[in-house]
């Protein structure tokens, strides 16, 4: 029986290139996990979108002398064409700018407001007198009164990871004009998230050993205190409050974002055809729903998140009257450095997705990603160490298994798979180490520990070297056809069945081999993508259809008598002379 999987993954702002930390960190093991759940089987439901109404997009604005608007919408773009040059597998990519997400997130808002969480108070918020206007937290930097981190933001410390409040910090200044800010008062709508204490105290209690210890620890730190939170603010770019009398004033970022990962599931049903679907995930207490985020994002999603759901009660009303869905697990990566130093979008220190694409190809991207994984501390991407993961282990451990292997059977038996005969031990164990390997690094996938499950993968990849090199098939032709036949059709369906295991992480060869060794169709679907109404303001949107699919999650099936097509190197050896290359380029 398939199982339910919601995949919700972090919303990039609008106005930033997308960069390798951004996908590592959340946007690659999130496709990882997607496609592994695909070939289970499972009913696997894959969102995300363009953060448009988020601070830096505006502040990007005014340094641009443009209007959000356009900054968000060439961003979006962007994203787009990344994700789909780089294999990530949403089922839709949208934004917060779409009058469906604009229409959840108002309706998230009046629930809580119904059921009594949500309150409004006056309150000192920091003031530009030199702009004549309040300026959002993220508009106001200062040294954290918890860390004392000299630059900290309004909203959260990117040091200690404490969510902050803009007035209470220490010589605080505007991201603007340098200026000093001044408070003054203005009335704003509140969550009051000191009464969902219990709740999610209960709601963390159980079941949840399986969660990254960093990610637990800190989530029940923040939850000793809790309190009210502001979630409106004085702005003209974002999503109205819903009240009459407020005009000016919109649903703060913080709170809205989140939404997205309800709203987009709602816009897919509809998109497909289907409006009631959406709901298999957000009701069915079978369902599970994971969250695909970077260290920055976890109180806004194990804490912020599970009380608003908390607090909409019966929103939409499930099939029999289910509450929505928490989550089930906060997979969140740590942070991806860049030689040694944080990545820097205004020092340029980093490696930009688009830019890296118009170089290398995708697949060697994802490798050296997943290797690097930041899952339980920060990681650092090293030009000499891609190299290395390159030539040494796609080059020659992987594709060379691959090249080899086939090339020889198209030379020795006209392209066919060969008819074995009599299978020794050696042939056997090989092929039964391989067929037993699929249910653990399946479970490894499955439980987020994706550098574990990929280093086991290209263990198997050694072994199956291993093996040919002891049975010399080039020396046996010249001897023992019969044997030499059996020696490559175990390689073969060996190399078959590692084909899958590495498709989750490498789908671009995955496929290219697939077609290689004969088969017809896609190993995961297609991505597409969509042109939308004017009614969603015609963003771009990128869905992907697994229908599609034509592998499982299991050992090879491949026949002998097999006819498979021209043969063709998998990977791409790089010369040393790269690394010093890319390296100059940083802080250029």
């Amino acid at each position: 029986m398939s199982d339910k999987i919601l995949v919700s993954v972090a919303w990039p702002y609008a106005n930033a290139d997308i960069h390798v930390g951004n996908i590592v960190g959340s946007h690659l093991p999130a496709d990882i996990f997607a496609r592994y759940h695909r070939l289970r089987g499972d009913e696997v439901l894959m969102v995300s979108g363009t953060d448009s109404h988020g601070t830096p997009v505006t502040v990007r604005a005014d340094a641009e002398g443009t209007t959000p608007l356009l900054v968000y919408e060439r961003f979006h773009k962007r994203f787009l064409e990344v994700f789909v040059k780089l294999g990530i597998t949403y089922d839709l990519f949208t934004t917060t700018h779409t009058e469906n997400h604009f229409k959840v997130s108002q309706d998230m808002f009046l629930a809580l407001l119904k059921n009594g969480y949500l309150y409004q108070e006056k309150r000192q918020l920091m003031y530009s007198e030199s702009e004549k206007r309040f300026l959002p937290d993220r508009y106001v930097e200062g040294e954290c009164y918890i860390c004392h981190f000299p630059d900290a933001r309004g909203d959260q410390c990117d040091n200690c990871g404490n969510l902050l409040e803009a007035e209470l910090l220490i010589n605080p200044r505007s991201k603007i004009d340098g200026t000093r800010p001044v408070l003054r008062e203005t009335e704003h709508y509140f969550l009051d998230l000191g009464k969902f204490a219990p709740a999610i105290e209960e709601y963390l209690s159980h079941g949840k050993e399986f969660w990254r210890p960093n990610v637990l620890a800190f989530t029940r730190n923040i939850v000793a205190e809790l309190h009210g939170r502001p979630i409106t603010r004085d702005l003209d770019w974002g999503i109205p409050v819903p009240i009459e009398g407020t005009e000016g004033k919109c649903l703060y970022v913080w709170f809205e974002a989140v939404i997205g990962y309800l709203s987009a599931s709602i816009e897919w049903a509809r998109n497909a055809g289907t409006p009631e679907a959406w709901k298999k995930w957000w009701y069915d207490p079978a369902a599970r729903t994971y969250y695909f985020i970077g260290k920055d994002n976890i109180p806004f999603h194990t804490v912020i998140w599970p009380a608003q759901l908390l607090g909409a009660g019966k929103l939409y009303g499930g099939p029999n009257d289910e509450a929505l869905n928490l989550p089930y697990d906060v997979p969140a990566n740590e942070f991806m450095n860049m030689e040694g130093r944080r990545i820097s979008g205004s020092r340029n220190w980093g490696v930009w997705g688009l830019k890296y694409l118009e170089t290398y190809d995708p697949d060697p991207l994802r490798y050296y990603l997943t290797a690097q994984m930041p899952e339980t501390r920060d990681s650092d991407w090293n030009w000499n160490d891609y190299l290395r993961r390159n030539n040494d282990e796609l080059v020659a451990t992987w594709g060379n298994l691959v090249n080899r292997i086939l090339s020889f059977t198209a030379k020795n038996y006209d392209s066919v798979v060969p008819q074995p005969g009599l299978m020794d031990e050696a042939d056997t164990l090989l092929l039964a180490q391989i067929d037993r390997a699929f249910e653990p690094i399946g479970t490894q996938i499955g439980a987020c520990k994706f550098k574990a499950a990929l280093s086991d993968v290209m263990a198997l990849a050694r072994e199956v070297n291993k093996y040919v090199d002891d049975k010399a098939p080039w020396f046996s032709i010249k001897t023992d056809r019969a044997r030499t036949a059996t020696t490559l059709y175990v390689a073969l369906r060996a190399i078959d069945s590692l084909k899958v295991l590495f498709a989750p992480f490498l789908p671009f060869t995955g496929q290219r081999l697939h077609e290689m060794l004969g088969y017809s169709g896609d190993l995961f679907g297609q991505q597409i993508i969509n042109e939308y109404q004017e009614a969603t303001r015609s963003h771009l949107g990128l869905t992907y259809d697994s229908s599609t699919i034509t592998v499982k999650w299991q050992p090879s099936q491949l026949p002998s008598g097999q006819q498979f097509r021209s043969v063709a190197p998998l990977f791409k050896k790089l010369d040393d002379k790269i690394v010093e290359q890319e390296r100059a380029k940083l802080g250029s």
